[in-house]
């Protein structure tokens, strides 16, 4: 595997991003299903699903159109849902995707701004992959799972300690591409200082809790160490799945700056 490096953005001079991302197939999987975009202003990760090499293209065509949509140069909520509408369009019409459960999750953020013009995340989801954001030393999940499982803890049918072992503790309920597509749910985060978004799919989650990632986060203030860290325990975990996962961290101005400027 490449190694991994931080890179930077600077926004403006009072904001500054650092990033990195990795992907590895796990211990267990033939095939690396995950893909992944970090290049801002958008990080997202995508788990594909389905038979053959279904998933691998769902998630491959979604972060493809999705990477077109920022070369383009306006990522918006009506920006994504146009390129989500173009790769479903793609994914039904490759021809090594015959799988009716072919699809895949996508989860990320996008730095967009509030209408008083302060720099925010908008948040974005589909399926079980999920963002946290870690500030003053707190991990919080800010996506809500689109899964079976999440349902039933929801009505209060199993605890979550019991979701783990749950026979449908793999089936999602939304996707991009196994039918017709439903937005992604969208949430806004303001900006603080030193706050990390942690970006990945549930082949990270399956092996580390969430004191684990916010283990590894406070032990490693680079992204790419921090990303590197929690890639390296979750293979020794098991590895059971593909593993994937983005940090971002977020310095404002008042906060030492990194050596890099822009790079993109």
């Amino acid at each position: 595997m490449p190694e991994t490096t931080t890179q930077t953005h600077r926004v403006s001079d009072e904001l500054q991003l650092a990033w990195a991302g990795v992907t590895d197939r796990g211990r267990r999987r033939e095939n690396n299903q995950d893909s992944f975009l970090a290049r801002f202003p958008l990080f997202v990760v995508a788990d594909g699903m389905g038979g053959h090499a279904g998933g691998e293209i769902a998630s491959q065509s979604t972060v493809a159109r999705l990477d077109e949509m920022v070369g383009d140069g306006e990522v918006s909520d009506a920006t994504i849902q146009t390129a989500l509408h173009h790769a479903v369009d793609d994914i039904h019409l490759h021809p090594e995707t015959t799988d009716e459960g072919t699809g895949t999750t996508l989860t990320g953020a996008y730095l967009d701004h509030a209408e008083d013009g302060t720099p925010q995340w908008t948040v974005l989801n589909i399926g079980d992959s999920r963002v946290y954001l870690k500030r003053d030393d707190r991990l919080v999940q800010v996506t809500t799972d689109h899964s079976v499982v999440q349902e039933l803890i929801a009505s209060g049918k199993i605890s979550p300690e019991e979701a783990d072992g749950h026979p449908y503790s793999n089936v999602i309920t939304r996707a991009v591409g196994a039918s017709e597509l439903v937005p992604p749910d969208y949430v806004t985060v303001d900006l603080r200082d030193e706050d990390r978004l942690v970006i990945c799919s549930d082949g990270l989650t399956k092996e580390l809790t969430d004191y684990g990632i916010l283990h590894f986060l406070r032990e490693h203030e680079d992204p790419a160490e921090a990303a590197e860290a929690m890639l390296d325990a979750a293979l020794e975990n098991g590895g059971r799945d593909n593993v994937t996962l983005i940090v971002v961290r977020v310095l404002l101005s008042h906060s030492p700056s990194t050596d890099a400027d822009s790079d993109d």
